[in-house]
C-alpha cells in the first residue's frame, strides 16, 4: 500500500478499508509515514468525513497502536467516565469511589487542564505525595485492592493519538467530530474498559457551546464505542455556569471531600454526579434500573463507604493516610482570601463561564504554557449559582489569590462576566439529554 493513494482515496470521498486504516496508523506510529501525509489525511477526513465503520476501524487502530490494558482476576466490571471538560467540574473525584463502593472497578486515566477547563490530574497534584503517574504495577494493584485509581496517561497508551493530535493542532483540523471521536475513545478503550459513560458538556463554559454540536458528538462517540465493543452511553449536561461551589485545583478537591462527607453538597453538582454514576451502574449491570442505581449510590454515600474508598485510593498512591480527616491542613492555601460583592443587589441571572475559567489562568491556577508550574491554592470558593440572591451580605464568591493585585484583577474579571437581574431567572435541569 502507498500512503498517498490512501490520502487520494479519502480526498475523492471514497471509503477506506480496515486494512488501509491499519496500514496508515501503523506508519504514523513507527514514523514511516511523514507528518505532511498525516496532515493531508486528517484534512481529507475533516472535509469529507468518515462513515461509522471507518470511525470504528480508525479508533480501534489508534487504540491498538500501543499498550492495551487487560484486567484479569477482577470480580466486577471495569468501567469509567469521561468528561469533555468544563469549569468547576470535579465529578470524577466523587464518581470513581462511588462506583467502586457499588462493586465496579474504575481505572480512570485523566488529563491536565486544557484552555479554560480544569484538569483532574492538576487537582490531584494539589494533594501532597499523591502519585498521578505511577507505574503500571501500582496502578493495577490500587484498582484491584481499592476499587479505583485516578492517574495520568501512561507512556505507551494510544501513541498514534499523540502524534495525530499534535498535527491536527497546527493544521486546522481539531474540530473534526470524526477525529475527536477517535482521539477520545482510542485512549479510553486502551484502558481495557467494559463500560463507559460520556459526560458531554454543552453551554458557554464548554468546548461545544451549542446543543446541536454536542448531540452530534455524543451520537458519534456512542456508536463508535459500542461498535468497538465497549458498552457506552452519553449524557449531555449543562455548562452555562460553574459546576459546584468551588473552582480551582485544591479548592475543588476540598469540595469533593466534603461532598463525600455529606457536607455543603451543591444540588446541581449532586444531580449530575448521581445521574452519571447511575447510568454507569445500569449499563454495567450493577443495577437494573435508575431507582435501584440511585438507592445503591445513596447508601454508598450515607454509609461512608465511598469516602473510605477515596481515602484508601489517596493513601495507596502515596498521599497522606489521614487526608480525608485533615484535608484542610494538607491542601495549600492562598495568602489573600476575601469576598467579592456585586455592585448591586439582585439575582444571579447569567455568567460567561468560559471567561471565568480563563480568569483562573490569571491567578496562575491554569496554564499558558504546557510546562508551566501551577499555583494549586488559587481560585474561587462559595461561588454563586444562577438563581442565587446576592447583596451586601451574600457575596458572589470568595477569591483566593496570592497578591492583592491578583485579587483585584480576578475581581474585575468576575464582575464583568456575571450579570445580576432584579427578576429571578427560570432554572432548567442540568441534565439535558441521554443518548444510548
Amino acid at each position: 500500500m502507498l500512503p498517498q493513494e490512501i490520502i487520494r482515496k479519502k480526498r475523492n470521498k471514497e471509503n477506506l478499508s480496515k486494512e488501509e486504516i491499519d496500514f496508515f496508523i501503523k506508519g504514523v506510529t513507527d514514523g514511516s509515514i511523514m507528518d505532511a501525509q498525516t496532515a493531508a489525511l486528517t484534512m481529507a477526513i475533516f472535509l469529507n468525513k468518515l462513515n461509522n465503520e471507518e470511525k470504528v476501524n480508525l479508533t480501534s487502530a489508534m487504540r491498538d497502536s500501543g499498550d492495551v490494558l487487560h484486567w484479569h482476576g477482577f470480580n466486577g466490571p471495569i468501567v469509567d467516565k469521561h468528561s469533555s471538560g468544563g469549569v468547576g467540574d470535579k465529578v470524577s473525584l466523587m464518581l470513581a469511589p462511588m462506583i467502586a463502593a457499588c462493586g465496579g472497578y474504575v481505572p480512570m486515566i485523566s488529563g491536565r487542564g486544557l484552555g479554560h477547563t480544569g484538569g483532574t490530574l492538576d487537582k490531584f497534584d494539589s494533594i501532597p505525595g499523591y502519585r498521578t503517574m505511577p507505574d503500571n504495577d501500582l496502578f493495577y494493584k490500587t484498582v484491584k485492592e481499592v476499587g479505583c485509581a485516578i492517574i495520568g496517561q501512561t507512556g505507551n497508551l494510544a501513541p498514534a493519538d499523540k502524534k495525530i493530535y499534535a498535527i491536527r493542532d497546527v493544521c486546522g483540523t481539531v474540530e473534526s467530530v470524526d477525529l475527536i471521536t477517535a482521539s477520545i475513545l482510542s485512549k479510553k478503550l486502551a484502558a481495557g474498559l467494559d463500560c463507559l459513560v460520556m459526560d458531554l458538556k454543552c453551554g458557554n463554559g464548554a468546548f461545544m457551546d451549542n446543543l446541536e454540536d454536542g448531540r452530534t458528538l455524543a451520537h458519534s462517540i456512542v456508536n463508535v464505542a459500542n461498535g468497538a465493543g465497549t458498552k457506552t452511553k452519553a449524557v449531555l449536561t449543562d455548562m452555562n455556569q460553574v459546576l459546584g461551589r468551588n473552582v480551582g485545583n485544591a479548592l475543588e478537591v476540598a469540595e469533593a471531600v466534603e461532598y463525600l462527607q455529606g457536607k455543603n453538597v451543591d444540588s446541581r453538582l449532586h444531580q449530575i454526579t448521581m445521574e452519571l454514576c447511575a447510568e454507569l451502574l445500569i449499563i454495567s449491570k450493577l443495577a437494573q434500573d435508575l431507582n435501584e442505581a440511585k438507592q445503591k449510590l445513596e447508601k454508598a454515600l450515607s454509609s461512608g463507604k465511598a469516602l473510605e474508598i477515596f481515602a484508601r485510593m489517596v493513601s495507596a498512591l502515596d498521599g497522606p493516610i489521614d487526608f480525608v480527616e485533615n484535608y484542610e491542613q494538607y491542601l495549600p492555601k492562598a495568602k489573600v482570601i476575601k469576598p467579592l460583592f456585586a455592585k448591586k443587589s439582585g439575582y444571579v441571572a447569567e455568567m460567561q463561564t468560559r471567561n471565568i475559567g480563563l480568569s483562573i489562568i490569571g491567578l496562575k491556577g491554569g496554564r499558558i504554557r504546557s510546562d508551566q508550574k501551577l499555583d494549586y491554592a488559587t481560585g474561587y470558593s462559595e461561588f454563586c449559582q444562577i438563581g442565587d440572591w446576592v447583596d451586601g451580605k451574600k457575596p458572589l464568591c470568595f477569591i483566593h489569590a496570592q497578591t492583592e493585585e491578583d485579587w483585584q484583577a480576578a475581581a474585575q474579571d468576575l464582575l464583568s462576566n456575571i450579570r445580576i437581574s432584579e427578576e429571578k431567572p427560570n432554572l432548567g435541569s442540568p441534565i439535558i439529554e441521554k443518548i444510548s
